[in-house]
């Protein structure tokens, strides 16, 4: 697992993600709509979707009440986060199995469509490629892949995590601690500009990625093996 990953190991630290990542990403509830009608495209009806990075279970409960014909597989390498999904899911457990671990843990389906929100950012491109790959073998024959995620914008890193940090502060933050937890974010994550994400979507066997969602450092992609 990558180092990133280790602020979501604790309970204690992921118990405000539910109601904290709405807040963070501009348009989530909007990109959830979008990603369940791109997968639909091409699942007209019941079909069954992979969510890697799936810890929290936002993206799927969004998924599963819009398309009560779809089933669910999520997988996520912090048990914290998985047990956070599954009170999220509650309501579609019997259409949803949760799995601890990453990509390459995942069941080989084939899935009719996969979804990776907020999770790759977090890896770095060896990781990304090999986790992008993983995905990829395990879809359907236009089988369809959303993914979003931070990215260097214009070659300004931190003038556009700090838009996004300005964006999910509270009235009153602390700007000096904004700051710092941008400059932690730079750091940190390792980021890739646009055309670095692309060209990892073309080497990994995904064609012609195009983009879909952009928020500030936010950037999201549809695309097809």
């Amino acid at each position: 697992m990558s180092s990133n990953f280790t602020s979501f190991l604790d309970p204690a630290s992921v118990s405000s993600y539910i109601h904290e990542t709405p807040r963070k990403v501009p348009g989530l509830a909007d990109l959830h709509t979008m990603t369940t009608l791109l997968l639909g495209e091409q699942a007209p009806g019941a079909a069954h979707m992979l969510v890697v990075g799936a810890g929290g279970g936002l993206e799927i409960r969004a998924m599963a009440e819009a398309r009560p014909d779809w089933r669910f597989t999520g997988i996520d390498p912090s048990p914290a986060m998985l047990e956070l999904a599954r009170q999220t899911i509650s309501a579609c457990a019997e259409r949803t199995d949760l799995i601890h671990g990453t990509a390459v843990d995942a069941p080989t389906g084939p899935f009719d469509g996969a979804v990776c929100l907020l999770t790759l950012h977090f890896l770095d491109r060896s990781e990304r490629l090999q986790t992008l790959q993983e995905i990829r073998k395990r879809l359907k024959p236009g089988g369809v892949f959303v993914a979003a995620h931070h990215t260097i914008v214009d070659g300004r890193t931190e003038v556009w995590l700090a838009r996004s940090a300005a964006f999910a502060a509270s009235p009153g933050s602390d700007l000096g601690q904004a700051a710092a937890s941008v400059k932690t974010m730079a750091d940190r994550l390792p980021l890739l500009s646009v055309e670095e994400e692309e060209d990892l979507f073309r080497q990994a066997g995904f064609r012609q990625p195009a983009l879909i969602y952009a928020a500030f450092s936010f950037r999201g992609w549809v695309m097809t093996p």
